[in-house]
């Protein structure tokens, strides 16, 4: 069964754990040198991979027992918020681009490069944690999916005018407090059962 208010805290999660990450970056890259609809094409598709993927090893981990898969869901948040803390951007980052400018050549450049950026990420392992946290995968895929196509949105078509007006730093804190909290959360249902 879908839960709108499921999908509402996965976006919020998700969004604010990709905003300050390499993707956004990457697709201001393309986007500044290619068509944008070219380059969502294949960051869009490559983002369905990387969301079916966290969903799958979610609810995988929904099948073990309650208490100490709570306990570490409550560790993977901590540990994110963490590594957001510590994270210190990808400014130098280079994105190999296509030389051929067709629809194909530009798509699967954007595809490859998020599949490839996106592996293991912060923003997969909280889909994940989120899957196995809520016994809804069907909303936690559709909110994460949606809230990483928002950043690659902003990133391809307005990410420089956004990092004028809201300083980094701050968007990575809130993300950081967001997922400091639902550790809180999950350890508090890990203890109380």
């Amino acid at each position: 069964m879908f839960s709108f208010s499921v999908a509402a805290v996965t976006f919020g999660v998700i969004f604010l754990a990709e905003l300050p990450d390499k993707t956004a970056l990457a697709g201001l890259l393309l986007g500044t040198r290619y068509r944008a609809r070219y380059v969502f094409a294949g960051v869009a598709a490559a983002f369905v991979v990387h969301v079916a993927l966290a969903v799958a090893a979610g609810s995988l981990l929904s099948l073990l027992p309650h208490r100490p898969v709570q306990a570490l869901v409550g560790v993977l948040f901590l540990t994110g918020a963490v590594l957001l803390l510590r994270h210190r951007g990808d400014e130098g980052a280079q994105v190999r681009a296509p030389r051929d400018t067709s629809f194909w050549k530009v798509s699967g450049a954007g595809f490859m490069l998020i599949l490839a950026a996106e592996l293991g990420d912060i923003t997969q392992i909280m889909t994940a944690n989120l899957a196995a946290r809520y016994d809804s995968p069907l909303s936690v895929g559709a909110g994460a999916l949606l809230a990483l196509w928002s950043v690659a949105a902003i990133g391809i078509l307005g990410g420089r005018a956004l990092m004028r007006r809201v300083p980094l730093k701050l968007i990575t804190r809130i993300a950081a407090g967001v997922m400091t909290v639902l550790a809180a959360l999950s350890f508090w249902e890990a203890l109380a059962g």
